[in-house]
């Protein structure tokens, strides 16, 4: 089964501007990546080539970084996930810069079915919250926020009984304990 998922956002913000969010990526800075109960995003490095990381239990490696631009992440876990996800920053007209997050990967195995089920819904809303932290710190303000279906509310509810002490969180946290290994929590795209 192939995948491909592309997420974009264009932004009143210089280019320079949405590169910084895009290097402050698993940074104690971090204002790219979702909060709000989403696992945060971890390198056992900084942000570079090779780092290895990930969130929750979707691991990958650093394959490709050109600060300010763009970052290639492939996958490592879970299995039957082969293939990769990026940020670019690309420039566009009239003082506007797309941020644009691409998944393409090829599900195989059980991921044929958990993809469309839970890690893509799960994907697609994590990636909507990130979109909409960067317009708010390129903006000041989210003109259209993105919501969680009743399904993706769902998912997020039964995550979060399906890790021990996570009541009031969605459970989806704990990428740092795994973060130099396959960690074996439960989590979300």
């Amino acid at each position: 089964m192939d995948v491909y998922n592309v997420h974009e956002r264009l932004l009143s913000a210089a280019p320079r501007r949405v590169g910084a969010l895009l290097d402050s990526l698993a940074g104690d800075d971090d204002r790219l990546w979702p909060r709000g109960g989403w696992p945060p995003m971890v390198l056992d490095r900084p942000l570079g080539e090779g780092a290895a990381g990930g969130h929750g239990p979707v691991r990958y490696t650093v394959a490709a970084y050109v600060p300010g631009t763009w970052v290639r992440f492939a996958f490592t876990a879970p299995r039957g996930f082969d293939g990769f996800h990026e940020y670019a920053v690309l420039a566009a007209d009239g003082g506007h810069t797309l941020l644009r997050h691409t998944l393409a990967m090829r599900a195989h195995g059980s991921a044929r079915l958990t993809w469309p089920l839970f890690w893509g819904p799960m994907h697609d809303a994590c990636l909507e919250d990130g979109l909409d932290r960067a317009e708010r710190a390129c903006q000041g303000t989210v003109v259209r926020p993105a919501h969680h279906s009743a399904y993706v509310r769902t998912l997020l509810r039964l995550a979060s009984r399906t890790r021990p002490g996570t009541e009031g969180d969605t459970g989806l946290r704990g990428a740092a304990a795994g973060r130099q290994g396959g960690g074996s929590g439960r989590g979300v795209a």
